[in-house]
């Protein structure tokens, strides 16, 4: 095989941050080849780098033998690279036809005057579809389609720049089973063509799925490049953290002390249906079952997000009344949503000012805010947590995943929480990031917080959890042991 691009000794530093320092990367025509690392590693930089949106400080890139200068994501497209981000970038309101081609749109004359070719669109969108082996409805609106779809839009809207490198990031993360075996479907019919992709992932399985061959990247730098039958997936983990990762899931014993937390007989119409729970003193409570069984409905009936019907929640013993979020952090207990960028921290706004945001009226005085108190308590929390951050006035926005996320945890143990409710703690967080987080976890249950754990991840739950409820169609169908259970018994209740 050829190769069709090439990045040699790239160097991009950000004030007080050098993203990339001598990054490599060979990709070679009709290859799908795997970048992998940690959070903050610096893939998404190099990325940026390789479209445009950011011009490298130093280092070189060649592109089909030939050094290249990538001015914008305008030129790489006109060069034949373009990007699927995580996130697509359509136009909702306008058709399938119109997003492929906005921007490049056929043009003919007619009298003399320039107008939108639309046949010939039509007729270019139909043969990329083709090959892509889709049918879909040209004529619809975006704004009606599934995540799915627009992804595989997004990807006709890279050919019709007859786009000859292709890169993917993350693009299984909001995708069902179905619709990722969808996409390695397109992904094949794309190398059989000759299209050379590079593909960012998290999950492992995928890459030694798919991948021809995997770069590892760490703290910006280069660590290696292997071809995926000859690397194991310990192999790769030692690479992307610089260590050996035999645990994934360092759980400390604690001896549990008296039930923090009781809900007796909790229903909400359609939703709940009898729910009855203890937590106790030091306790890591893991809730598991299938997407839709009631899961985070229920952390918000508890949380006071949304109202129950009949039940009651005790709190050390005490009946308590918790009508809102803000009775529910008065009572001791806060929660930390799945979805951090929506519904956990402002992330235009700094690591200090979210994480004090919740306790501003205990930092002020009639002066207003006692400044050196709130950095003081700050820096506290990012020592504790191990929050890696260049300074707490670093905006969130600029942070990997992992420590969006520990930024969350930390915003919701400054409210100093008796219970602490953590959904999905480490979705969308690579391997290394999920092992310093399943560690602030066990440590925070060993100073005697009681935690309960919603989470999707299996290997997470039974590594984690001291004991288990899983939950079926709004209702708690099995309860579990941490030393009694299994994958096996947990799927076969949640099923």
């Amino acid at each position: 095989m050829s190769c069709v691009l090439e990045l040699k000794d790239v160097v991009k530093e950000f004030p007080g941050v050098k993203a990339l320092d001598n990054m490599q990367l060979q990709l070679e025509k009709g290859e799908l080849h795997a970048v992998c690392g940690e959070n903050g590693a610096g893939k998404s930089t190099l990325m940026k780098v390789i479209t445009g949106v950011y011009k490298p400080d130093q280092g070189e890139m060649i592109l089909k033998g030939e050094p290249v200068k990538i001015k914008n994501p305008n030129d790489a497209y006109s060069k034949g690279i373009a990007i699927i981000y995580q996130e697509t970038s359509l136009f909702p309101e306008l058709t399938v036809l119109e997003n492929i081609f906005i921007g490049h749109e056929p043009i003919k004359c007619i009298a003399g005057i320039k107008v939108i070719d639309y046949a010939e669109m039509r007729k270019k969108a139909i043969q990329i579809f083709n090959k892509l082996g889709i049918d879909i409805d040209l004529d619809g609106l975006v704004s009606k389609l599934g995540v799915a779809t627009k992804q595989m839009i997004e990807i006709a809207k890279a050919l019709s720049y007859e786009a000859e490198i292709l890169i993917l990031d993350e693009p299984t993360a909001a995708l069902t089973n179905r619709e990722v075996r969808a996409l390695f479907e397109t992904i094949a019919r794309l190398k059989s063509d000759g299209v050379s992709m590079v593909y960012i992932s998290h999950r492992l399985e995928e890459i030694f799925e798919i991948a021809d061959r995997v770069t590892v990247v760490r703290d910006g730098q280069y660590v290696a490049t292997a071809h995926t039958k000859e690397v194991t997936s310990n192999q790769l983990i030692s690479w992307m953290v610089g260590r050996s990762v035999d645990e994934l899931y360092p759980k400390v014993q604690v001896d549990l002390g008296d039930n923090v937390l009781e809900v007796k007989k909790l229903n909400q119409y359609h939703v709940l249906r009898d729910i009855n729970l203890h937590l106790r003193k030091g306790e890591i409570l893991g809730i598991a079952g299938l997407g839709g069984s009631g899961r985070t409905e229920l952390a918000f009936a508890i949380c006071g997000f949304s109202q129950k019907d009949t039940g009651e929640i005790i709190i050390d013993g005490k009946p308590v009344c918790i009508n809102s979020y803000r009775d529910a952090m008065r009572n001791g207990l806060v929660y930390v949503s799945e979805d951090r960028k929506d519904k956990g921290l402002v992330v235009a706004m700094s690591v200090k000012e979210n994480l004090t945001m919740p306790i501003l009226s205990r930092l002020s005085n009639l002066f207003g805010i006692k400044f050196k108190e709130e950095e003081s308590m700050c820096q506290g929390y990012i020592d504790s947590l191990s929050i890696k951050t260049p300074h707490s006035d670093f905006t969130i926005n600029n942070l990997s995943g992992g420590n969006q996320q520990k930024v969350s945890v930390a915003k919701a143990l400054a409210v100093e929480p008796k219970i602490l409710i953590l959904d999905e703690p480490t979705r969308g967080v690579d391997v290394g990031a999920k092992a310093e987080i399943h560690r602030m976890i066990s440590t925070l249950a060993s100073k005697g917080l009681s935690i309960i754990m919603i989470s999707s991840d299996l290997p997470e739950i039974l590594g984690m959890a001291d004991r288990v409820y899983v939950m079926k169609e709004g209702k708690i169908a099995g309860e579990f042991m941490g030393d009694q259970v299994t994958q096996e018994k947990v799927l076969t209740v949640a099923l």
